[in-house]
This record gives C-alpha cells, structure tokens and sequence, in this order.
C-alpha cells in the first residue's frame, strides 16, 4: 500500500495510508468469442502470459513488471475452446434479479428496493426465476401475502429464467465500454464504464 505524509495535529509529519486502485477486470471470451467470464486484470495478463489467451482489446494503461511492459488487457479470448454446459441456470439472487429486471419494479416500474415472490411462499410458491421479481418497497408491502390479482396489481412483464450471460453483468456490476460488442442484447441492462 502507498504511503504518503500528511501534516499531523500537532505540526509533525504523520505517514498515511492510500487506499490501493480498485481492482480491474477483463472480460474472458471463449476461442468462439462467447462470453465465459470476468477475471481480475492480473488473471488476464497471466492467461495471456501463459499462452492459454490472446489480448483481444486492451486499455491505454501498462501492467509493469522490472523485466516486462505488457499493456493491460481489458477483453482476452482462449486460444483453445472450453466446453461449456449451457443447461445450467444461473442463481436466483437479489443480484441476479435486479440484473434481469433492470432495477425497476415489474408492478409500478419505480426504482426497485426488494424482492417479492408473485406466488407468496407461504402459499407454496417457489423460489425459482419464474417466481421472483423486483419490486419496490411501497408495492412490496401493498401486495403483503397475496397473489398480485387479489392485491390488484398487475405484473409489467412475465418473470422468465435469464441466459447464463446476465451473470456476467450481475458479477460486473457494470460493463467496461470495451466488452459492449461482445456481450450482445446486455448491454442495455448495466452503466457502462469508461475504460
């Protein structure tokens, strides 16, 4: 960690701690240029180190070491195909629906705080993607324990399980300019990020 000195209350000089740059990440394409994942900028200079990934874009900034300068890779595509199993679902998680859902409200469309589970759990309802949505406090609370029908309200869209690549923005949190060719009809869903 830097360390930089400030002056102290009693006119000394005081070392104080700089928080380190946060992490940056690069986007993993398979040999077929499908999204697979987003690893740490050190995990993709090493796969490309390694010969395992070629740097497919890389950002303006150098990883340096005391023998080498390599630009720093922001999208890295593996030289060999791995096989993925594409029957997975993804987690149902507050992530993972906020991600689906776009952080809105599938009732009222306002900016959403809660799950809520459209078949109530204690009426049996499941915990699946079919099941969960958005919601925002106020209509959270208005629906209670109820089915959205005896409460009134009606659902903006049908809950549907995602494809595996919302994970990525839901891991990402937002989408670095860069991976926007790759990552397809997502784009739309998270902030980008300047790179």
């Amino acid at each position: 960690m830097d360390r930089r000195v400030v002056p102290g209350c009693d006119g000394r000089q005081e070392p104080v701690a700089e928080r380190p740059p946060p992490t940056r990440r690069a986007l993993v394409l398979n040999a077929t240029f499908e999204p697979l994942g987003i690893v740490s900028t050190r995990r993709a200079v090493l796969l490309v180190l390694g010969t395992k990934a070629e740097t497919v874009h890389a950002t303006d900034r150098m990883v340096r070491s005391p023998r080498l300068h390599v630009p720093e890779p922001s999208v890295v595509r593996l030289i060999r195909y791995v096989a993925v199993p594409h029957h997975s679902r993804v987690a149902v998680n507050r992530r993972t629906v906020f991600a689906r859902d776009g952080a809105r409200c599938q009732y009222c469309g306002a900016v959403a705080e809660n799950l809520d589970h459209v078949i109530p759990r204690s009426r049996g309802g499941p915990h699946s993607w079919e099941n969960v949505v958005a919601a925002c406090r106020r209509c959270n609370s208005r629906k209670e324990d109820r089915l959205p029908s005896e409460a009134g309200m009606v659902l903006r869209s049908t809950p549907v399980a995602p494809r595996h690549r919302v994970q990525l923005l839901a891991l990402s949190g937002a989408i670095d300019a860069s991976w926007t060719t790759y990552l397809g009809e997502l784009r739309e869903l998270a902030p980008a990020v300047a790179s």
